[in-house]
């Protein structure tokens, strides 16, 4: 087989640019080096934050994200798409109209609102925008516990809260939803999938002491997007992708960086970029 036969599996992190490293476009990117993927971006923000905060965020014009996505999509092409910082409703209009116009496949939705310091990185009216139109066209979204109970105004008390919780997201439109309860207090975290006309399916693992928290929904979101990318279906991809983050936390676990929320060793395993039948698409 020829080189230009080949070619390699595509990610498509739209998303916001954390200037520390530990999450956003750079976790993403990453991510998806880690696990033999080539990854691309159209940024939907600028932040100035560290470990220990988010000191500032500056916009990304409507417009150029509009043209970096169509820089890449009309060049390279997408075989799987992860939606992180979407913080204005016109920022959910242009990736609503980019889903829709190039067909964008496996668009996986992290909806962040809140990062790990507590600072809010998304406007409330956009929360709406984003149920209405990202919610229906993402294959599915990954909430933590904080960003379901805003999005079904209620608390979410226990592990057998969640089910209930994950069928409340679907009720919203969603596809499918897995579920983050890594805040819930307990030795176990456990998550739940939840696809429509389908059993909810948990996953459980043991809680990993560590303050290097920071990044771990962004990984685990463009970790999904990534096994997705290379051919996996949503079922199989969430507990790769689990895998992946508890690896990367777990070796990431004992290492000190800046003085907060330290990121993941998310190099702790990479593997060669995988190179596909350019046929595939």
């Amino acid at each position: 087989m020829t080189n230009a036969s080949l070619r390699y599996a595509r990610v498509l992190s739209i998303a916001g640019s954390d200037s520390g490293g530990g999450a956003g476009i750079q976790a993403d990117l990453k991510t998806f080096a880690a696990l033999g993927c080539y990854g691309m971006t159209a940024i939907t923000a600028l932040t100035a934050q560290n470990t220990l905060g988010v000191n500032g965020i500056h916009a990304v014009p409507p417009e150029f994200l509009k043209a970096q996505i169509q820089a890449v999509v009309e060049d390279i092409g997408v075989d799987a798409v992860k939606l992180g910082m979407l913080h204005a409703p016109e920022v959910v209009e242009v990736v609503a109209w980019a889903i829709d116009r190039y067909k964008l496949p496996n668009v996986v939705l992290d909806p962040v609102m809140v990062a790990t310091s507590g600072d809010r990185l998304i406007q409330s009216d956009t929360v709406q925008r984003l149920v209405g139109e990202l919610f229906p066209r993402a294959l599915v979204i990954t909430p933590n516990l904080d960003e379901a109970a805003l999005l079904i105004g209620r608390s979410i008390d226990g592990v057998d809260g969640l089910d209930r919780a994950a069928s409340d997201l679907l009720a919203l439109g969603a596809r499918a939803v897995l579920l983050k309860g890594g805040h819930l207090k307990g030795e176990e975290v456990v998550d739940v999938l939840a696809e429509a006309g389908l059993a909810p399916q948990r996953f459980a693992s043991a809680r990993i002491a560590s303050r290097n928290l920071h990044g771990t929904g962004c990984t685990l979101s463009s970790a999904i997007a990534a096994f997705l990318a290379l051919g996996h279906t949503l079922a199989d991809a969430v507990p790769l992708a689990r895998a992946y983050v508890l690896g990367a936390m777990t070796a990431g676990a004992g290492v000190q960086v800046g003085a907060g929320h330290g990121p993941l060793n998310h190099g702790f395993a990479p593997v060669p970029t995988h190179r596909l039948p350019a046929t595939a698409g």
